[in-house]
């Protein structure tokens, strides 16, 4: 359990907080790329940090990240006229770049030369992956954009379901790499069968084992860490385990063990102390990863079927997240359907911030440990000017990548030579291009 000022310290991101100051020193997601895909189309709002921002495309495909607040009198921006090489307050007409320079200011004489002196605040922004990031860290420092673990490469296919979720980002990223709760909360989805490795179908994850505690094992990194949970697998149990290997790349996200025919990851942006922005991702091979619209039939969150026009769960609190008791009658687990659907729910009813003081934590939760200690930790390093888990020369290395496996006894786990699902050799892939970016 933490302490409630320890738990703060954890949670909160807004201004000056110290977690808010650790994060700010890696790129990050602010929205999809689809969101903006047309030169000139709608502006689209968003919040990370507790910072409202506006995301555009302009004439020339270029996209910028602008505060969401006009700078002439915090009008919104989000409401503005996206045209000719600019975004356009309604207001008074000012119009700014994607490099936050002021191009016109409608009500303003001419020769008053004050189109020269106002500069907007505007975020370094790169589209990759399907994602569009920002550099919210101090203005002229940031370091070059190094793709993902989970968009190595240009021709990986990457397929993102986004949530916006009212709690904060880390009981979503405890969530994210809690192992144990699988074999309960989608037991229904995620179902033991005789098959010698995790499998996907059209329309659940087979696995390999029937052991509902799994011992934990934790290797602590640079980024973050790696941990293995080992169950007894169905087949050869005396001699083998069956390893699922989960990798914390600091300082939110998670990369899932895969199945047989793509790889998993997830991203928690916090958008303020207590909502978030999840992503869940499918990626890899594009002949055997799911396309965009299939990922998220799969997962049960469809813009307009399951989610609002904004992201929203149409599943909540009030409406008991559709849970359907008599399939419970009938065999099934949860009645929630769509496995991330089931992690939603518990991880909005632990409240806005879950309060840690009161955990009575067991084995099952050594990750869940780990992750706080490390964070904690990494968080006093920011304090003594130390660079902030997982950047810089601490960033998480292209080899590292999580896997599921049935491995015999004398096999260490960390010494496994995995490689991503539908890539054979990693430190093959091409470099990365920074011309792919806006």
């Amino acid at each position: 359990m933490l302490t409630k000022d320890e738990n703060e310290l954890l949670c909160h991101v807004e201004g000056d907080a110290p977690m808010g100051r650790l994060m700010r020193q890696h790129w990050t997601p602010v929205c999809l790329e689809e969101e903006v895909s047309d030169p000139d189309g709608d502006p689209v709002k968003a919040r990370v940090f507790g910072e409202k921002v506006v995301v555009f495309r302009d004439t020339d495909g270029r996209v910028g990240v602008l505060d969401e607040a006009c700078p002439h009198r915090r009008a919104s921006l989000a409401l503005g006229r996206n045209e000719e090489g600019g975004l356009r307050c309604l207001y008074h007409g000012w119009k700014m770049d994607a490099d936050g320079n002021v191009l016109e200011m409608a009500s303003e004489p001419g020769a008053s030369g004050m189109v020269d002196k106002v500069k907007h605040k505007a975020y370094p922004a790169k589209v990759w992956g399907g994602m569009v990031w920002a550099w919210f860290g101090n203005g002229g420092q940031e370091p070059e954009f190094t793709p993902p673990p989970w968009a190595p490469t240009a021709d990986v296919r990457v397929s993102i379901a986004k949530v916006l979720i009212p709690c904060n980002w880390a009981q979503i990223l405890e969530g994210a790499i809690d192992s144990a709760h699988s074999s309960s909360l989608h037991s229904s989805d995620m179902v033991p069968a005789r098959v010698t490795g995790a499998e996907a179908t059209n329309k659940t994850w087979l696995r390999p084992s029937t052991d509902k505690a799994p011992r934990m094992q934790v290797q602590r990194t640079a980024y973050g860490f790696r941990y293995a949970a080992l169950r007894r697998p169905i087949h050869n149990a005396a001699t083998h385990e069956y390893v699922r290997s989960t990798v914390f790349v600091a300082p939110a996200t998670a990369l899932i063990p895969p199945n047989n025919m793509y790889n998993v990851a997830n991203v928690n942006v916090p958008m303020d102390n207590t909502s978030t922005a999840f992503y869940f991702i499918a990626w890899g091979n594009p002949a055997s990863t799911p396309e965009t619209d299939t990922w998220r039939k799969f997962l049960r969150q469809t813009v307009g079927i399951d989610l609002d026009a904004e992201y929203r769960p149409l599943r909540t609190v009030e409406n008991r997240f559709w849970q359907d008791r008599q399939a419970m009658k009938a065999g099934n687990f949860t009645g929630i359907s769509g496995f991330p659907n089931q992690d939603v729910a518990m991880w909005v009813t632990m409240g806005p911030i879950a309060d840690r003081s009161n955990d009575r934590l067991g084995a099952s939760d050594l990750a869940i440990v780990e992750f706080r200690r490390v964070m904690l930790d990494a968080i006093e390093a920011v304090q003594r000017g130390e660079p902030a888990i997982g950047s810089q020369a601490q960033m998480v290395p292209r080899k590292v990548c999580s896997f599921q496996a049935v491995l015999p006894k004398t096999v260490d786990w960390r010494d496994f030579d995995a490689n991503p699902v539908g890539r054979s050799d990693q430190e093959d892939q091409p470099d990365f291009e920074p011309s792919y970016s806006t």
